[in-house]
């Protein structure tokens, strides 16, 4: 179905508050309840690497990640700057997650810094 450019542009600030100004907590239980429904929810997780490396949970992390990918490149607006501004809000969403790991915090930021490196040289890529 068509968006009106009103919805269209009301949808682009939900999915950039719920990507970049929202916790992670408040993010899945949007996730969960799949609001707003015209937003692109899918996720593989965390592709082919596991979603809880040494333990560590980056599962909600990659379903944030997913959750931009997807929308800005059904919103048209998956460009070099977008692609880096999802993928460092991933590596923020990791390291936050680090944090609550205590001792483990800092072999944690070492995974973390492993799978940013990992969206940003082979994650999805700009179309050309």
């Amino acid at each position: 179905r068509l968006l009106s450019l009103r919805q269209s542009s009301s949808l682009e600030t939900e999915t950039d508050r719920l990507l970049f100004s929202t916790p992670i907590s408040e993010f899945l239980i949007a996730r969960d309840s799949r609001t707003p429904s015209e937003l692109d929810w899918a996720s593989n997780g965390c592709s082919f690497s596991p979603e809880e490396p040494l333990g560590f949970d980056f599962e909600p992390s990659c379903q944030r990640h997913d959750f931009g990918y997807r929308n800005y490149k059904a919103q048209r607006r998956f460009t070099d700057s977008g692609k880096a501004s999802i993928d460092d809000n991933f590596k923020r969403d990791m390291d936050n997650q680090c944090a609550t790991e205590g001792v483990l915090e800092d072999l944690c930021g070492g995974v973390a810094d492993l799978y940013y490196q990992a969206v940003v040289n082979f994650g999805s890529r700009v179309k050309r």
